[in-house]
């Protein structure tokens, strides 16, 4: 959608924050390349059109959408002035695909400051080369980030657990959303700082000099350890002391971020030693502006990390790409699925793992293990929260003659011996109305017993109940073609709250 071509103020657009620092003669280059338009009510741009064009609202109310399956959902609506939206990689050229990564419209008569992208993209080569190269490694930071957080909405397909698992997703993906979105705030402040100093007509000494305290800075924020509360706060009292002291603004506030990044008043000093003291301010501003963005970077690793290890601990609980049968280590799938259902288990369960490590590898269906798995700590659970306080879910692994045993010892309340014998009956459930369907342990035995050959069994007591696993260390015969898999379920004496 075109707008209407109105005059082009360079004093209304050095009003605009991103451009406030510009020179005359740079605020006459933009005007000269782009211009003013307004648009009326309705779209502006769609996404996954060529991105042709830098917008940046003047006045009025814009909102942005993402396609997300056949929807158009929104993603940010503002009134706020300044804000930009458009083609804001087109400095990264022909390496990435230039279009829309969403769509705009205006709900009311909108005027933008519009920029072609290859004016942008030459603007952002020529005044801010530096600026540049670093975009260049966030965007492609930023691409991977969201190819890690992509992976949770495939992982909605894992049924009962979708719901604990989006939500220990939620989690790191948010704080790298969150992060992300200061990170581009930061940025662009230390963007506009990089004009401040580029105005200041210092030697190309001296902005060596300023580039090399950055590097050593970085490095600092690398090999930074926390510190106590105690420890913290003092250090933040003598930066800010120090940097009151020599004239920079706002001291209080520099103060966290340099102690969070392991710097102290020595590295202030040896920065105030390497600078002139008239750009030491504009140094010091630069330098937060750094190392808020290396923080804000390792809070995006860290996030997309955990992120990294969700989605692999749901490719080993669902087995994706694997063969049905295999030689496992039951280790690594009790693990994968704790961890699934770490969301569910919740603070009010501490879990033991009492693993014996020495035991060998089984032969075996692991996802059908991982499903029994579920079911019994699901039931140890649920057992646990019944009590109405805290608890112990203690797993354990051991060799018993030719089979191994895998045991969930919970501290629930115990099964009442009128109900000890139907704990396996299909549909026999405890649980209130919704919550069970009593097939969990029905299955889980059919699949134990059927299918791997080995035996389930209980013993249970008030505050001691535990679900025995036993695998045979051998492979089990081939299961006959026309064997449904529906044995009856074995008597028992002792018995537990069934899923």
């Amino acid at each position: 959608m075109s707008g209407q071509f109105v005059h082009c103020d360079p004093q209304e657009i050095a009003s605009l924050f991103l451009f406030e620092k510009l020179t005359p003669q740079q605020l006459g280059q933009l005007c000269a390349e782009g211009g003013v338009e307004r648009f009326d009510t309705g779209p502006v741009y769609a996404e996954g059109d060529p991105a042709s064009c830098f917008y940046v609202m003047i006045e009025g109310t814009v909102v942005l959408s993402r396609r997300v399956g056949g929807d158009d959902v929104e993603v940010s609506r503002t009134s706020q002035r300044g804000v930009y939206a458009g083609a804001m990689q087109a400095y990264l050229g022909d390496r990435v695909p230039q279009t829309y990564t969403n769509s705009m419209r205006v709900t009311e008569p909108t005027r933008f400051f519009v920029l072609p992208a290859q004016a942008f993209s030459d603007f952002m080569q020529e005044w801010f080369p530096m600026a540049a190269h670093l975009l260049e490694g966030l965007f492609f930071g930023a691409k991977n980030t969201q190819r890690a957080i992509g992976q949770r909405e495939r992982l909605l397909a894992l049924g009962s657990l979708s719901a604990g698992l989006t939500h220990e997703l939620n989690n790191p993906a948010a704080a790298a959303v969150r992060a992300t979105a200061t990170l581009r705030e930061r940025v662009g402040k230390m963007r506009h700082k990089l004009a401040v100093i580029a105005q200041g007509h210092y030697s190309r000494e001296a902005i060596a000099d300023l580039i090399e305290v950055q590097e050593r800075t970085v490095e600092r924020v690398a090999k930074a350890t926390a510190l106590s509360p105690l420890e913290a706060s003092d250090r933040e009292d003598e930066l800010a002391d120090w940097l009151d002291d020599h004239g920079i603004a706002e001291g209080w506030r520099i103060a966290p971020t340099f102690v969070q990044a392991g710097l102290d008043v020595d590295w202030l000093e040896q920065v105030a030693a390497a600078v002139d003291d008239d750009i030491l301010p504009g140094a010091i501003g630069w330098l937060n502006y750094s190392v808020e963005t290396e923080l804000l970077m390792d809070e995006i690793d860290d996030s997309t990390t955990r992120i990294s290890h969700l989605v692999d601990a749901a490719k080993q609980y669902s087995q994706l790409d694997r063969a049905p049968t295999r030689v496992v280590d039951v280790h690594e799938l009790l693990d994968s699925t704790l961890l699934m259902l770490s969301g569910k288990i919740g603070p009010r369960v501490q879990v033991v793992k009492d693993y014996d490590r020495s035991l060998p590898d089984v032969p075996a269906y692991p996802a059908e293990l991982n499903q029994v798995w579920t079911n019994l700590i699901d039931n140890a659970v649920f057992a646990i929260g019944s009590t109405g306080g805290d608890g112990t879910l203690t797993v354990r692994t051991a060799r018993e003659g030719d089979r191994l045993l895998v045991e969930f010892r919970d501290t629930g309340p115990g099964i009442p011996a009128d109900i000890r014998g139907r704990i396996f009956d299909p549909f026999f459930t405890t649980k209130p109305v919704g919550e069970g369907t009593g097939l969990g342990l029905d299955i889980s035995w059919r699949i134990v017993v059927n299918k791997h050959h080995g035996s389930l069994q209980v013993e249970s007591a008030p505050g001691d109940t535990r679900f025995q696993v036993l695998l045979p260390l051998t492979a089990p015969e081939p299961e006959p073609e026309n064997a449904p898999g529906t044995g009856t379920a074995p008597a028992t004496e002792t018995a537990e709250e069934p899923a």
